[in-house]
């Protein structure tokens, strides 16, 4: 049996993920729409979502273009409100994704980012956890913002732009060479 460095191990996942809702917020406070596909792209983020009405530039900036949330953490989440059921657009999240860990989707290891394919073309980069918002309380009653702390989800950054569907593959892109499709 060989021995495997933490390099390798985090960049090694048992299978691939997949997009399971994609959900705009047009402006602030206002509801978010789900859309079958949607146009990514680098400094924007999703296109019809409003953090997309502006050109970001820099690192710090880009860091939020898109926030995704683990599909299988809605019923433990619903669980935790007291609910049958939860709803995902009640979490204000951009992608709901199911197959693959989300925190495990961010390098450990700053001279290695791990980037994302979803889809055909679009490549995202995870850049940090996403916390919960002063609007889970009244969203999701007493306690749904202690109930979402740890299980926000993640933000990323768009690397290449392309459109997005609902039920696109996600999978590690392993190589700066590596085609962009397949």
């Amino acid at each position: 049996m060989s021995s495997q460095s933490l390099r390798e191990m985090t960049q090694r996942f048992a299978g691939h993920g997949r997009v399971e809702a994609i959900l705009l917020r047009p402006a602030r406070l206002a509801p978010m729409v789900s859309v079958l596909e949607v146009v990514a792209e680098p400094g924007r983020g999703l296109i019809g979502d409003r953090r997309s009405l502006t050109l970001k530039t820099g690192d710090a900036a880009q860091k939020r273009e898109v926030t995704l949330f683990q599909a299988e953490h809605l019923p433990v989440l619903a669980g935790w409100v007291g609910a049958a059921s939860l709803d995902p657009a009640r979490l204000r999240r951009n992608l709901i994704i199911s197959g693959i860990n989300l925190l495990s989707m961010r390098s450990l290891f700053a001279d290695a980012p791990l980037q994302w394919q979803l889809g055909e073309t679009v490549i995202l980069e995870v850049t940090g956890t996403c916390e919960p918002c002063s609007l889970m309380e009244s969203e999701l009653g007493p306690g749904g913002y202690n109930a979402m702390r740890g299980h926000g989800g993640v933000t990323a950054r768009v690397v290449v732009g392309g459109t997005l569907r609902v039920h696109d593959r996600v999978r590690l892109r392993t190589t700066e060479r590596e085609p962009l499709h397949g």
